[in-house]
């Protein structure tokens, strides 16, 4: 029946039903979940989506908002899938607008990252926002969920580099909020109640995105260090030398370099011994800037401080791609080795390698057999703890192991003042978890914006929050 009167309203070519055409949209990145939904939209206008989600309201069904369907907290699969529709925004990828003069452009959200980056770049100019997802991952997503990555201790999470949004209300009005100025001081910022809201408000038909000048000069180095807590210490230094030219500060553990070996075997290894641990650095700037030389000083300066153990400097744009390339095949070497625990843990940063040690000593002690990779965004205070189960587990052992795992480092989080999300979201997956640490009135005034906006609880339904 709901099938029927979607097709009816939007027309065929908006809905797609057939379980061989929908598979994809139904299952998680990581491959740990299928489910199913009453129907996949494909809206290819906001007036598309408005009149899907007119519709939806009207059969009292839930719409799960997707954009690239990269996340991992299931913030965009149905969990009731009798009762739920996928809304895929991948139809809405049109450039509208790139305005050098404004350092400002309107994309719509179905863009994938990478082809914005690249459309940016074609004029001189530069959208910051950097993930291993980007050539998959789409602009509403990463707006949706605020997403993080490698450039965040320079240029913020995505909340920080959006003008403006276009949004379809849960009624199917289409609220313009596309504004690139950048001071507008008219009360509420009515963005950033979608900005981070992964669906549960309304659905980001198209943004208005900030942008640099391109940098023109980019200075990447591989730093081996003595642990975790060198690694801060480095970085701290690293940020008073290089002040706001530092892009990125990323630390991985020695496990990195062989599970990225895994993944990809042609990875050249960039450093002949191995080490306890390693910090991957760049610096970026233009114009007069003397980019290599401030990096090359500044490793000097490490050593001369004994600081380093070992490093290398690249000289040329594939030694950058292959020292990049260890930090972004260590995830698929990761995902290679089956289901495990995936977390996004933040802490100060003057508190991370405390937590850090913690949290492995404690893996070490009540599991044993299990291996935790810890590497992430040193510079702004994200670590990613990943626990990897023993092979011998059945599937079902697996699931239970890793639930227990999991409420284990929570409640270390608590006990550190963090968070259990630092760029993923919350979805699905985090939600209970999200709810039980969160205090009444945080929750109290989360429902009421939730129940104002979307009273009839339309929008990604179990998401966040579940009902009242």
């Amino acid at each position: 029946m709901f099938l029927q009167r979607l097709i009816s309203e939007l027309g065929q070519d908006l809905v797609l039903s057939d379980s061989d055409a929908t598979q994809k949209y139904c299952r998680d990145w990581m491959g740990d979940v299928d489910t199913s939904a009453v129907a996949v939209l494909r809206p290819r206008s906001p007036a598309d989506v408005s009149r899907a989600v007119v519709a939806c309201g009207q059969l009292g069904l839930g719409i799960v908002p997707q954009g690239g369907n990269t996340g991992l907290v299931l913030g965009a699969l149905p969990d009731d899938p009798s009762r739920q529709v996928i809304l895929s925004l991948e139809r809405l990828n049109r450039i509208r607008a790139i305005e050098p003069a404004d350092f400002a452009a309107v994309v719509e959200a179905g863009c994938i990252l990478a082809n914005v980056k690249d459309a940016v770049a074609e004029r001189g100019l530069f959208f910051p926002l950097a993930l291993g997802a980007q050539g998959t991952c789409q602009i509403g997503g990463n707006v949706s969920t605020n997403a993080g990555g490698l450039n965040v201790l320079r240029y913020g999470m995505a909340r920080d580099q959006i003008f403006g949004l276009e949004v379809v209300l849960p009624d199917g009005r289409i609220w313009n909020g596309l504004s690139a100025l950048r001071k507008d001081n008219r009360g509420i910022d009515l963005k950033q109640f979608f900005i981070g809201s992964e669906g549960t408000l309304g659905i980001i038909t198209a943004a208005s995105i900030k942008l640099l000048p391109a940098p023109t000069k980019v200075a990447t180095a591989l730093l081996a260090v003595t642990s975790l807590g060198a690694a801060v210490s480095i970085y701290s230094l690293c940020r008073e030398l290089c002040s706001d030219l530092m892009t990125a500060f990323e630390f991985m553990p020695p496990s990195a370099l062989i599970l990225a070996k895994e993944a990809m075997p042609d990875l050249e290894m960039p450093l002949a011994g191995e080490y306890p641990a390693y910090a991957l650095m760049e610096i970026s700037g233009s114009g007069l800037v003397d980019i290599d030389g401030l990096m090359e000083k500044t490793i000097a300066e490490l050593f001369s401080r004994e600081l380093l153990l070992d490093g290398v400097l690249s000289s040329s744009e594939k030694q950058t791609r292959n020292l990049w390339m260890f930090r972004e095949a260590m995830i698929h070497g990761i995902a290679h080795r089956g289901r495990h625990l995936r977390t996004d843990i933040s802490v100060a940063l003057s508190k991370l390698p405390i937590f850090v040690k913690r949290a492995e000593a404690l893996l070490a002690r009540t599991m044993p057999e299990f291996v935790a990779i810890s590497y992430g965004h040193v510079g702004d205070g994200n670590v990613h703890l990943d626990v990897i189960p023993p092979t011998h587990m059945t599937e079902e052992e697996k699931i239970a192991a890793i639930e227990v795992v999991k409420d284990r480092l929570f409640e270390l989080v608590y006990e550190f003042d963090g968070s259990i999300s630092a760029e993923h979201g919350i979805g699905r997956e985090k939600r209970d978890d999200f709810l039980k640490s969160s205090s009444p009135v945080s929750v109290e005034l989360l429902r009421a914006v939730k129940n104002a906006i979307d009273p009839a609880g339309i929008m990604n339904p179990g998401c966040q929050l579940t009902a009242d």
